[in-house]
């Protein structure tokens, strides 16, 4: 919107909650990596937390998580004051010079992603779920899973957009077809500590040791439908490959939308849903996981098109 009408500027936000940063972030692996044996968010809203916000008489929603509290020192290693991402603190001087305003700023470790076929990149600063908010290194906030509405997308009222993730893709730190769940546990050190002193944790997700989710509307897409209704809480659609893919080695890295929900509608022999909270296959389609991830570029070529013309019935509303 045009900056008159933008009312967020340099003051000070009164939050009506903050998240406890204290916990300790658990992430065990299991036997097969994913799912895990034990786990244990890093980060948990208060009482009245959410990262969005509203400015009194403007309508605009920002959105503008949480990713430090107190006055320091930051632990930027084990994160006991801070997010599970954050990897330094840098804090202005309490007097600027003369006609200048120096600002404070963090260092957050992003997330590499897809859309309509091209590399993005993303934060992630918050989860709905104690278990998405452990794999995402990112604030449990409860009021998120609330959020207008599960499955709801293009929908109008719907807060959220749709990401795709998988389950059990395969694995490997140098195989270019890795992806999900079982990879980001074995190949992306998910069990450690983010820091920057941590360069084994980030050389793998810099080479593709990430979840590698696929997101479905993008603000550089040339429909204005879809670049229109993007937005930063996303509405999972999770995947879990079948014996026969996996055996098949037809459980492939997935780079587009259109592409993924065609899979979905045709192949039910290899990709189905998954439900969370049986760990078992399920329809496929929104699995009521939502988290908020900003996206904040691309590394090569601007999102578009996607890849595919939508199979009748593979997607409702229907494109």
């Amino acid at each position: 919107m045009p900056p008159a009408q933008n009312p967020f500027g340099q003051a000070l936000v009164h939050f009506q909650g903050a998240p406890d940063f204290s916990p300790t972030r658990i992430a065990v692996p299991g036997p097969n990596g994913f799912p895990l044996a034990q786990f244990q968010p890093g980060a948990v809203a208060g009482p009245g937390y959410s990262p969005f916000i509203q400015i009194a008489g403007s309508p605009v929603v920002y959105n503008a998580p949480i990713v430090a509290t107190g006055d320091g020192p930051f632990d930027v290693v084990h994160h006991t004051n801070t997010g599970d991402r954050v990897l330094g603190i840098h804090i202005a001087p309490s007097t600027s010079p003369s006609g200048q305003f120096l600002e404070s700023y963090a260092d957050l470790l992003f997330v590499k992603g897809f859309d309509a076929g091209q590399p993005i990149v993303y934060l992630s600063t918050d989860a709905g779920q104690p278990l998405t908010a452990v794999l995402e290194r990112s604030t449990y906030v409860p009021a998120l899973d609330k959020a207008a509405y599960n499955g709801g997308d293009d929908f109008l009222g719907s807060a959220r957009e749709r990401l795709f993730g998988f389950i059990n893709g395969q694995t490997g730190a140098t195989n270019p077809q890795a992806q999900g769940f079982v990879h980001l546990v074995r190949d992306g050190h998910a069990s450690e500590d983010a820091s920057a002193e941590n360069t084994a944790l980030i050389n793998a997700l810099r080479n593709g040791g990430d979840l590698l989710n696929v997101f479905g509307d993008f603000p550089t897409l040339r429909d204005p439908r879809h670049a229109d209704a993007y937005s930063p809480l996303w509405d999972a659609q999770l995947g879990l490959w079948t014996q026969k893919a996996v055996n098949e080695g037809l459980n492939t890295r997935q780079i587009d939308e259109v592409v993924v929900f065609n899979l979905a509608a045709t192949r039910p022999d290899l990709l189905t849903g998954f439900n969370p909270a049986t760990g078992t296959a399920a329809p496929y389609g929104a699995a009521g996981v939502d988290i908020n991830c900003a996206v904040i570029g691309f590394t090569d070529q601007a999102p578009t098109a996607n890849l595919a013309t939508p199979v009748p019935n593979s997607q409702f509303p229907p494109r």
